[in-house]
């Protein structure tokens, strides 16, 4: 039997925050129906779960939170609902977790188009579902027209660790290859272009996608993963850095071993930026032992998320903390994680 709508009206205003009936039509009509699962619906304060459900898939809890201000709300790829789910569910697996409940948070303006969030709603629905987990909590807020830029989520997510996997920045160690899944900055420029600034007549598309599929097979092909983080806001150079700070390391890459789409060399180019310092919403960073790389990689090009995998540099005795690149010239500069603001609100 078709349910009966019960939000009717075109744009949300301030009674739909305020906690009475009209917040109620929203909450059932656009989250409850579109999410709908046995914990969710049951419209208490929290989720919840039985300990049993979860210590089947292992020992240790993963539990990460991210908010998602992008703008625009919607850009060639995805939507701010996209990105959130599966920005979570990556900050999950990049640790080993089986990524499986998410909360939801909606900080929403005054006067958004209640079909603009219909769609968003619906587009976290489809992520949530692609990548098996569910959405079963979570709260909105509405605040005055020009108070919130339309809307900003906010997503918690809880996954459950295997027992014996161990993956840390700190682990990364002098002889470890370190490998990208795929071209870089793509979500960086897709955002910048879906902007206008630059009237650009050219393609470009968001990376947006969940890796916890790509790092399930990555750990059956290497267990051992020593550290892997998704290079999202400050891309592949802040992660990076990141790692040899952690472990005392240096790292060195190969700047013709990089994986950059030349749309989005050419969008750098133009601006004087660098596609390391761009944002990725499907691309992870490890390092890895090297003996078993090139068997990672193989198994890594056997999954649509890893098909352009490559190895693009390595970890190497030197001064501590710090990250070069050898150019395209044949010298070297030395790579530092991003300062500054680059792109405002880019995820």
């Amino acid at each position: 039997m078709k349910k009966t709508r019960k939000l009717h009206a075109s744009h949300i205003n301030m009674s739909h925050g305020s906690g009475g009936k009209a917040m109620r039509d929203l909450i059932e009509d656009l989250f409850v129906s579109c999410f709908d699962n046995p914990q969710l619906n049951a419209l208490e304060d929290q989720a919840r779960f039985d300990l049993q459900s979860l210590q089947q898939y292992g020992e240790r809890l993963a539990f990460t939170t991210d908010s998602y201000v992008v703008d625009p709300l919607f850009f060639p790829g995805g939507n701010i609902g996209t990105l959130a789910v599966n920005g979570t569910i990556n900050d999950l697996a990049v640790s080993g977790a089986k990524p499986l409940y998410l909360s939801c948070g909606m900080i929403i303006e005054e006067g958004m188009p209640v079909s603009e969030l219909r769609e968003i709603v619906q587009s976290m629905k489809a992520a949530a579902d692609l990548a098996g987990v569910q959405i079963v909590t979570g709260d909105t807020k509405v605040v005055p027209h020009g108070k919130g830029d339309k809307l900003f989520i906010n997503t918690t997510g809880i996954g459950v660790i295997p027992q014996g996997i161990e993956i840390s920045a700190s682990r990364s160690k002098v002889g470890d290859k370190v490998i990208v899944n795929g071209y870089i900055g793509d979500h960086g420029a897709a955002i910048l272009n879906a902007r206008g600034d630059l009237a650009l007549d050219v393609s470009l598309e968001t990376d947006c996608q969940p890796l916890h599929e790509l790092m399930s097979v990555m750990l059956a092909a290497c267990p051992d993963l020593h550290a892997v983080r998704d290079a999202s806001r400050g891309g592949v150079a802040t992660v990076l850095n990141e790692f040899a700070e952690s472990a005392n390391v240096s790292i060195r890459l190969d700047e013709s071993c990089i994986p950059v789409r030349n749309t989005v060399r050419g969008v750098c180019e133009i601006l004087g930026l660098d596609a390391l310092h761009f944002a990725n919403e499907g691309k992870l960073v490890a390092t890895v032992p090297a003996d078993s790389a090139e068997a990672l990689l193989h198994a890594m090009q056997s999954h649509p998320a890893g098909r352009e995998a490559a190895i693009i540099g390595e970890v190497v005795e030197g001064p501590a903390g710090r990250v070069v690149i050898k150019t395209g010239f044949g010298g070297e500069r030395i790579l530092d994680m991003l300062v500054g603001e680059q792109l405002p609100r880019i995820c």
